[in-house]
């Protein structure tokens, strides 16, 4: 079997992919797949042994250039990505039996038409629902385009985003599809989903509830063990006292003064510090020996050993925490965090931030004044314990299902 993976976005959404790739290549699948070309994915696909295309432009230039929810310059970046999939990605899904698309629409809409235009399999998979129509949500609001006013029932509030989806990128998608020789789509949002997308989310954590619009197969994160030993001098800290505190903001811009009001809040608590450079170039505010600075590091090996982590609120980075059984302090800016922020606290395994606030020393020292009791540390303990390992498992062998079919 010949997979093809199509993604665009930061870390969160690229290693995931890496995980289910590398389990597929050992139950005997060729992979390959089309990635931003930032060196730092690069590098993370070749440390695993899949190959790699370059496809699309880098994203970390636009990640911490662009302001969260702005549409300014919406049309060429969806111009561009869409191009990437009709040409990269169609020049590598020649040959290949499947192609998993995740990413944001105009990507996954792209990568559709190709599969289409090649017959080739097409799945659609995202690491969080939050996209996906449910009546038991709102659906979020896409950048410069507000939901309709006064409307509650999500229903209808959900008819309305496929309309605005088609509005903001239809003709885009239709005329790329016709220099394909493609007739058009009327809906950009259902075309790229399909009627069965998958949700590679764990069913604790972030849990599919029914009824719903779409029949989203739940396959469990695609989570990878890393075996990478931490530095040696980031260990010396850990063993010189008590379990620090994780601050990291990952590939998300953080908020102005963010490491201060962090590096304050927990200091207020008795505690240590670790602060995560990321992309954001988070740095210490001073040369005391209670805090230290990492760049890229083994977070499943440092999330066992600290007290709590705060941090932005993705779907990566939020299971890896609660699979790591530590309690969390989460403060979310946009897109999905919200709702993660929301089954951080849910499910007592630490706090939320409020999400329409920027942190402050004391804001933040009060949610670890949650995360930081025992209470929480045991709820996050037997959660932990419930986080399903199999998920690259469990969507490999549906692609294999799929192909033998």
């Amino acid at each position: 079997m010949r997979v093809l993976f199509s993604t665009y976005g930061s870390r969160g959404s690229v290693e995931p992919i890496v995980g289910l790739a590398v389990r597929l290549r050992e139950l005997g699948a060729q992979v390959r797949v089309c990635a931003p070309p930032d060196e730092e994915f690069a590098e993370l696909l070749a440390r695993a042994g899949v190959e790699s295309v370059p496809a699309g432009d880098p994203v970390r230039p636009l990640v911490t250039s662009v302001t969260p929810g702005s549409a300014a310059g919406l049309a060429r970046r969806v111009a561009d990505l869409m191009a990437a999939q009709f040409e990269t990605v169609a020049a590598a899904a020649e040959g290949c039996d499947v192609l998993v698309a995740t990413g944001p629409l105009p990507a996954t809409a792209g990568a559709r038409s190709v599969a289409d235009k090649l017959g080739v399999h097409y799945v659609h998979a995202s690491h969080q629902q939050v996209l996906l129509p449910s009546p038991h949500r709102r659906p979020p609001a896409r950048r410069g385009q507000p939901l309709p006013d006064g409307a509650i029932d999500n229903r209808a509030l959900w008819a309305s985003d496929a309309e605005i989806a088609h509005s903001m990128f239809g003709a885009e998608l239709n005329t790329q599809r016709a220099a394909f020789g493609l007739p058009p789509v009327d809906s950009v949002r259902d075309y790229a989903f399909t009627e069965r997308p998958w949700l590679a989310s764990d069913p604790v954590l972030d849990p599919w509830l029914t009824p719903a619009d779409v029949a989203a197969v739940q396959t469990g994160a695609w989570l990878r063990p890393d075996e990478r030993p931490l530095p040696a001098e980031l260990v010396d800290f850990l063993e010189a006292g008590a379990p620090p505190v994780y601050v990291g903001f990952g590939s998300m811009p953080a908020p102005a003064g963010f490491a201060r009001a962090a590096i304050e809040a927990v200091r207020a608590r008795g505690r240590r510090v670790v602060v995560s450079r990321g992309w954001s170039e988070l740095d210490l505010i001073d040369d005391r020996d209670d805090c230290f600075l990492v760049g890229e590091v083994n977070q499943q090996a440092l999330f066992a050993r600290v007290a709590a982590v705060v941090h932005h609120g993705s779907a990566g980075t939020t299971t890896t925490a609660t699979r790591a059984g530590v309690p969390q302090v989460v403060v979310p800016r946009g897109a999905d965090q919200p709702y993660w922020a929301g089954r951080v606290a849910g499910l007592a395994i630490g706090a939320a931030h409020d999400d329409a606030a920027d942190p402050t020393v004391d804001s933040l020292s009060a949610a670890l004044g949650t995360a930081l009791t025992p209470a929480a540390r045991a709820r996050a303990t037997a959660v932990a314990g419930t986080i399903r390992t199999d998920g690259t498992t469990v969507a490999a062998r549906l692609l294999f299902d799929s192909v033998g079919r």
